[in-house]
C-alpha cells in the first residue's frame, strides 16, 4: 500500500476541524474506557479513562494517516464499548484475574486489528458495504439498548455487580446526587443543539455534569474528596506504580495466555472487526455523499486496522470512523486528513494538560452521554416497516438481532445477523421472477424476411417453439421457480429457446434441471436451445464453458447454442418450414415468373420485364451498397441471402433483416430516390435481379398497367411486413 501524504489545502479548517472533533471524541472516549474496564475493580475506572484517551490518541494518529479518506474521524466508538465491556463481564464472571481480563482485552484489540487489516488486504471492503440494512439496523439498536442497560445503573449510583432490573428493583439503593447529575448532563445534552452549535453538545453536558456536582460538593464536603468516592472517575494513576509500568506488566504476563483463552478471544474478536469495519464504512459512504468525494474501503480498512493495533499496543481500547466527531469535523472547515491526525495531538495534549481534572469527572455524566448515544444509536424508524406487509420480514430480521443481542450476546447476535443476511439475499433473489418474457413462434419472428406462404406455414405452425426471455441468477433457491414456468413448454413444443442475455450466475442446481428440461424435449425429439450466453459474468463465470463443464452440451445432444436470438429463432423458422414440405433447396436460381412480386403475371410481360433487369452475382460477405450510397435500384434475390445491417461505431454493426431467395430489398430508395439507410451484404452467395428507378420509369410509359400492378405488389408486401410487425409489437408489450 503506498503511503501518502495529507495536502494541506486548508491548514487553518484542519485545526479548527480537529480540534472540535477532539472535543466531540475525548469526552465519549472517556466514557466508553469507564465503561469497559469499571467491571474489573473499584480503581479500574481511572484506568478505563486513561485507556480511552490512549485510544483515541493513537487512533487519530495512525489511522488518518495510512486510511486516506479526508476528513473522518477515527475514535472510540459505541460498538466496540459493548462488545469488549460484555466480554470483561463475562471473563469476570467466568473467575478470570482482572489482570487476565486486561491483557486479554488489550489482545482482543490487536486481534480485531489485525483483522480488519487482513479484510483489507483481501479486499473484503466493498462487501462489508453490502451488508444488509436491517441486519446493521438490528445490531446497532442491540449495542445502543445494550449501553443504555449498563449506563443506567452507574446513572442511578447503585452498588457495582447490580446490573439493569436488579438496579431498577432497589431504589432505596439509588443515590440522588448521581442521579442529579447525570439528569442536568443528559437535560443540557439534549437542548444544547437549541442554543448552539459552536460548541459541541457533549461538551457542554459533560461541562455542565462537572459544574452541577461541584455545585453539590457546596453543600456536601464528602463530594470533594477523591479517596473513597465513587461518584467520580478517580486518579489516573491510581493502583500502584506508573500506567507504562502497569502496561510492561501487561505484555509481559502474555506468556501466561493458554489456548482456550486465545478460543475465547478468536470469535469477540472477529465480531468487533466486522463491527468496527461496518461503522467506519458506513461512516464513509455518508461522508462521501457529503463531500462529493469517493473513498477508498479497502485502503481505509487496512489504515483502522493499523490504527487498532497501535491503540492495542500502547493500551487504549479501539475504535471506528465515528458519524458525530466526522460532521462536526466537516462543518468547522476541515478538508484533508491532516484533521484527523490533528485530533489525536490534541487528545493527547488534552491528556497532558487537563489529566489532573479528568478525576473529578463524574461517572454519571458520563453515563448520562452514553445513555443518549446508546438512545441515538437504536433506529426508531425501522417501526415504519410494520406498516406494510412487503417490509414485515425486514422487520422481523431487525427484531431477531435485537433480540439475540439482548438475550444471549452480541456474539451470538453476530452470527444470527449473518444467517438472516443470506436470508435476506435469497429471498430477494427468489421474489423476484426469473421469466422476463415468454413467447410463441407464432407471435414473434426473426428478422429473415419471409415470402408469404412461408409466413403463413410460420403462423399456423410457429407455436412448436416458445421463446422465454430469462433474468438474474439461476440457483437452487430459483430452479424450482424456472422448471415451473417451462414445465407446461415441455409437454407441448418442440423447440425451446432460452435468452440468456440477462442472466447473471447459473449454479449447479440449476444446471442440472436445465439438464432434466434437456432430455424431457429429447424423449419427444425436441431441441434445447441457448441464445446470447454471457461470456463475461461479473463474478468471472463463463457460463457456455460452465455448461460444457458439467455435461449439459455435448456433441450428440439435442442442445444447440446460438450468440444472437435472431439466429436461434431463424434456425427453428427453417427447420418447421422445411418439416412442412416447403421446398427451401436454393441451388437453383428462381426464374423471374417464380419471384413474389411477379407470380400470376402473364409470359409477355414478363418477358419485357425481363428485358429491363440486370443480373448481379456477389459473393458471400460482399458488399453489394453501403449507408449513404446513392442509387435507386430495387434488387430481387433469385438464389443466396442478403443481409441488411446498420453501421454502428467501432466498426460494429446492428443487423436489421435477412432476405432470403423470392424476397427484395432496396425499395426505400427506388420508391423515394434518397440515399440509402443501412448496409447490404451477401450473407451466402447471392444471384440478384436489379431494377432500377430510371428503367423501371421508362417501361411504365409502354406498360402502365403492369407497372402499376408491380407498385402495388411492392406496397402490399411492404404492408404485410408492417402487420406482422404491428402484431409481434403487441405480443412484447404484454
Amino acid at each position: 500500500m503506498r503511503i501518502s501524504r495529507p495536502r494541506l489545502e486548508n491548514p487553518a479548517g484542519d485545526f479548527w476541524g480537529g480540534l472540535a472533533a477532539m472535543l466531540v471524541a475525548l469526552p465519549s472516549a472517556i466514557a466508553f474506557g469507564v465503561t469497559i474496564y469499571s467491571p474489573l475493580g473499584a480503581s479500574a475506572a481511572a484506568q478505563g479513562a486513561l485507556a480511552g484517551i490512549l485510544g483515541a490518541t493513537a487512533l487519530g494518529l495512525i489511522a488518518p494517516a495510512l486510511g486516506g479518506t479526508n476528513r473522518l474521524i477515527t475514535a472510540p466508538c459505541a460498538p466496540a464499548a459493548a462488545v469488549l465491556s460484555a466480554f470483561a463481564i463475562e471473563s469476570m464472571q467466568g473467575g478470570a484475574s482482572p489482570a487476565a481480563v486486561l491483557l486479554m482485552l488489550s489482545m482482543l484489540g490487536l486481534l480485531a486489528g489485525l483483522l480488519q487489516v487482513s479484510f483489507g488486504i483481501a479486499r473484503l471492503g466493498r462487501l462489508i458495504e453490502y451488508m444488509p440494512y436491517p441486519v446493521v439496523s438490528g445490531y446497532l439498536s442491540g449495542v445502543g439498548l445494550i449501553i443504555i442497560a449498563a449506563q443506567l445503573p452507574k446513572l442511578l449510583g447503585v452498588p457495582k455487580g447490580v446490573h439493569f432490573w436488579a438496579s431498577l428493583a432497589i431504589p432505596a439503593q439509588w443515590q440522588w446526587q448521581g442521579m442529579l447529575v447525570g439528569g442536568l448532563t443528559m437535560g443540557v445534552m439534549l437542548g444544547a443543539s437549541r442554543v448552539t452549535q459552536l460548541v459541541p453538545a457533549a461538551i457542554l453536558g459533560l461541562l455542565a455534569g462537572v459544574l452541577g456536582y461541584f455545585g453539590l460538593g457546596l453543600f456536601d464536603p464528602t463530594l470533594l474528596t477523591l479517596a473513597g468516592n465513587a461518584l467520580v472517575v478517580g486518579p489516573l494513576g491510581e493502583g500502584g506504580g506508573s500506567f507504562a509500568d502497569a502496561l510492561a506488566g501487561r505484555w509481559a504476563a502474555m506468556g501466561d495466555i493458554g489456548i482456550d483463552q486465545v478460543r475465547h478471544i478468536a470469535i469477540p474478536a472477529l465480531t468487533l472487526a466486522v463491527l468496527l469495519s461496518i461503522d467506519t464504512l458506513k461512516t464513509c459512504v455518508v461522508l462521501d455523499a457529503l463531500t462529493r468525494s469517493r473513498h477508498q474501503s479497502n485502503r481505509e480498512l487496512i489504515g483502522q486496522g493499523l490504527g487498532n493495533v497501535a491503540s492495542a499496543l500502547v493500551g487504549g481500547i479501539p475504535g471506528a470512523g465515528t458519524m458525530g466527531a466526522t460532521l462536526v469535523n466537516i462543518s468547522s472547515g476541515a478538508a484533508s486528513r491532516f484533521s484527523g491526525v490533528m485530533e489525536g495531538v490534541l487528545s493527547l495534549v488534552a491528556f497532558l494538560v487537563l489529566g489532573s481534572l479528568i478525576a473529578w469527572v463524574p461517572v454519571a455524566a458520563l453515563a448520562a452521554i452514553l445513555i443518549v448515544i446508546g438512545v441515538r444509536m437504536i433506529d426508531r424508524h425501522s417501526f415504519h416497516f410494520l406498516r406494510q406487509r412487503t417490509t414485515m420480514l425486514d422487520f422481523a430480521v431487525i427484531a431477531a438481532v435485537v433480540t439475540t443481542a439482548l438475550t444471549l450476546s452480541l456474539i451470538a447476535a453476530s452470527g444470527v445477523g449473518i444467517v438472516l443476511a443470506v436470508v435476506l439475499f435469497i429471498r430477494e433473489q427468489i421474489g423476484g421472477t426469473v421469466v422476463r418474457r415468454k413467447v410463441l413462434g407464432n407471435q414473434s419472428f426473426s428478422k429473415r424476411v419471409r415470402t408469404q406462404a412461408e409466413m403463413e406455414i410460420l403462423l399456423k405452425q410457429g407455436d412448436r417453439a416458445a421463446i422465454v426471455e430469462l433474468q438474474g441468477s439461476l440457483f437452487f433457491g430459483t430452479a424450482n421457480q424456472l422448471y415451473t414456468a417451462l414445465e407446461p413448454e415441455l409437454k407441448t413444443r418442440t423447440y425451446l429457446i432460452l435468452d440468456m442475455r440477462r442472466v447473471q450466475t447459473v449454479d449447479v442446481t440449476a444446471a442440472h434441471m436445465l439438464d432434466q428440461v434437456k432430455a424431457m424435449l429429447a424423449e419427444r425429439n425436441g431441441y434445447l436451445i441457448f441464445s446470447q450466453i454471457p461470456h463475461n459474468l461479473p463474478s468471472g463465470k463463463d457460463i457456455q464453458q460452465y455448461f460444457d463443464q458439467v455435461g449439459l452440451v455435448q456433441p450428440d445432444s439435442p442442445v444447440r447454442i446460438f450468440d444472437e436470438l435472431d439466429e436461434a429463432m431463424e434456425w427453428v423458422e427453417d427447420r418447421i418450414i422445411a418439416e412442412a414440405a416447403l421446398d427451401l433447396v436454393e441451388e437453383s436460381e428462381l426464374a423471374l415468373g417464380e419471384i413474389e412480386l411477379f407470380r400470376g403475371r402473364k409470359e409477355q410481360t414478363l418477358t419485357a420485364f425481363e428485358q429491363c433487369l440486370e443480373k448481379r452475382s456477389y459473393k458471400a460477405g460482399e458488399h453489394i451498397f453501403a449507408q449513404g450510397d446513392t442509387g435507386d435500384e430495387i434488387f430481387l434475390i433469385r438464389r443466396g441471402a442478403v443481409r441488411i445491417l446498420l453501421p454502428l461505431e467501432g466498426k460494429q454493426a446492428h443487423h436489421l433483416g435477412t432476405f432470403g431467395r423470392g424476397a427484395f430489398f432496396g425499395e426505400m430508395a427506388f420508391l423515394d430516390g434518397a440515399p440509402r439507410s443501412a448496409d447490404a451484404v451477401a450473407f451466402s452467395d447471392a444471384e440478384l435481379y436489379v431494377l432500377s428507378r430510371r428503367t423501371f420509369d421508362k417501361f411504365a410509359e409502354e406498360h402502365k398497367k403492369a407497372a402499376l400492378a408491380l407498385m402495388e405488389g411492392i406496397a402490399s408486401v411492404l404492408a404485410s411486413r408492417l402487420r406482422y410487425t404491428n402484431a409481434e409489437l403487441r405480443v412484447l408489450e404484454s
